[in-house]
């Protein structure tokens, strides 16, 4: 009918709270890739984080950190990376701030590496969901399952999910 408004399309919560990962990617430092980790509980955003260098250090862009300023390839000299990431930082962010993660979820813009998916299960963290996969994860997802940590990659909808 004419004058009608026509309902707003609105995404569903997995891709909601995906595309506000992406946004707190923009502020990462580090000089090789863009990641960042958002975790919720009951729908609400609790802690943040993306991948750069400590608070205090030299920012990864500037050169803080050697092996991003190297030219060494993706995947090695990985004991010289001084760059923090970003499921890290969400979790360390909410500890430092006295908030629990536990039961909570972790929206992630890549799968999680080893170290990360070992806090991730120490943190009590349910579930992760991730945008792309990182291409050294096959630990990491075999320890999260064996943990009870549901792990699964964001699959966009068509239509909105309905609200809670």
């Amino acid at each position: 009918m004419a004058g009608e408004k026509q309902k707003p399309v609105r995404p569903d919560w997995d891709t909601y709270f995906m595309q506000i990962a992406q946004v707190v990617a923009l502020r990462s430092n580090c000089s090789r890739r863009q990641v960042a980790a958002v975790i919720v509980k009951d729908f609400r955003i609790i802690s943040t984080g993306y991948n750069g260098t400590p608070r205090g250090i030299k920012n990864c862009c500037d050169g803080g950190c050697p092996r991003c300023s190297s030219d060494a390839p993706s995947g090695t000299a990985l004991e010289e990376c001084l760059c923090c990431h970003g499921e890290e930082n969400a979790i360390v962010q909410a500890a430092y701030h006295g908030i629990s993660v536990k039961d909570a979820i972790l929206y992630t813009t890549f799968s999680p590496c080893l170290l990360c998916a070992k806090m991730i299960i120490n943190a009590g963290i349910r579930e992760v969901v991730y945008k792309e996969r990182y291409s050294i994860d096959e630990t990491s997802k075999r320890i999260l399952r064996e943990a009870g940590v549901k792990l699964r990659p964001l699959v966009e909808e068509s239509s909105p999910r309905s609200e809670k």
